[in-house]
């Protein structure tokens, strides 16, 4: 199939969100795909100097949206593409360059597509999108539907995410030496450490809530009393409410030491995407499903954040989760199910058909 060998060629052409080099690539090699299958040319627009493939109308009534950007480094994952019976394995194969594809081939079904369909594939995803987020909300405060091809769940379609934000603490304390006069210093680890005994007692299972204490530094020899340490904490959650109470309390912290130094960088980065924001187009999905003999399709909500959750803030009807069926995201079996390729571009084809009939 033709679109086994494309996706063959874009999962070979490796593209972390860090390389921009490799990011323009990807999106001059995705125009060429899309040129040569669909009946208007696409382009390469530039969002805060990065990269973005668009196809279709620039107010579109339904935009497609997806990114090529992925989470491996330029030869971190190999074989960089291999095909074992039904399994197709490669660096963003999953994690979604499959789903761009099916939303390709899923437009080239449907004649005239270009005057209410956008197909927007951004290169910022995989580290938070601050350079495509305004493109993202601008464009989605226009349309009826926005269909995220991120990957699917087992198949389903992703009808609540996470919010999620992310912050880093900086505690600035006073060298000394350990041995011979500690009282002389100002220890960060010390002080770090009771920055993440208070962040995890932040968390509320009932709304998903997590505080999870990631990346901690501190410390430059045995014995130095530390003068410097950072710490990054991840925050998720299906509550507005929650991500705001938990960016307070971070915000609110403050140093034991009174002579310590504290500075608390980062935020929200994403709002939830909300089961209020899906429903409708999931309805229709299954609608969809039915009329074409497929099985019910089925749904979730995960714990992931996508470019979803900023086009429901802007007040979209959202649909996620649309694309690959398969497993690994970010992990080293990362993969997916060619047979599933043609039935998800054929079910997303219907679907879309179905939500721009006059």
């Amino acid at each position: 199939m033709a679109i086994i060998e494309d996706l063959r060629k874009l999962v070979e052409f490796e593209s972390p969100s860090h390389d921009l080099g490799a990011c323009r690539g990807v999106i001059d090699l995705a125009i060429k795909i899309a040129d040569e299958n669909l009946e208007h040319p696409a382009e390469l627009i530039e969002e805060k100097s990065r990269p973005v493939f668009w196809w279709g109308s620039k107010t579109p009534e339904v935009v497609l949206l997806a990114h090529l950007d992925t989470v491996w480094p330029i030869g971190s994952f190999q074989p960089t593409w291999s095909v074992e019976g039904d399994v197709a394995k490669g660096p963003g194969i999953f994690d979604m360059k499959a789903g761009f594809l099916q939303a390709l081939y899923a437009i080239k079904e449907i004649p005239g597509a270009g005057a209410k369909l956008a197909l927007i594939a951004t290169t910022d995803e995989e580290v938070g999108s601050q350079s495509s987020r305004e493109l993202i909300e601008r464009v989605s405060k226009g349309a009826s539907a926005v269909l995220v091809l991120e990957a699917s769940l087992n198949g389903k379609v992703k009808t609540g995410r996470k919010g999620t934000s992310m912050y880093q603490i900086t505690i600035r304390g006073r060298a000394a030496h350990a041995g011979l006069e500690p009282e002389k210093g100002i220890n960060a680890t010390a002080e770090i450490a009771t920055m993440v005994l208070a962040v995890v007692k932040l968390e509320n299972l009932e709304f998903g809530t997590t505080v999870v204490p990631t990346v901690m530094h501190s410390g430059t020899t045995t014995n130095t009393v530390p003068a410097l340490a950072t710490l990054d904490i991840d925050v998720r959650s299906f509550s507005a409410d929650e991500l705001q109470r938990i960016d307070a309390a971070i915000k609110g912290m403050a140093a034991i030491h009174p002579e310590a130094g504290i500075e608390i960088a980062g935020g929200i980065n994403r709002p939830p995407l909300e089961v209020l924001s899906t429903a409708s187009l999931y309805k229709t999905l299954e609608k969809v499903a039915l009329e074409i003999g497929m099985e019910p399709i089925g749904h979730a909500s995960v714990g992931g954040a996508s470019d979803g959750n900023f086009a429901a803030a802007a007040g979209a009807k959202v649909l996620d989760g649309l694309g690959a069926v398969g497993d690994g995201a970010h992990a080293p079996h990362e993969q997916i199910l060619l047979s599933s390729i043609p039935v998800r571009v054929k079910l997303l084809t219907a679907f879309i058909k179905e939500l721009i009939r006059d």
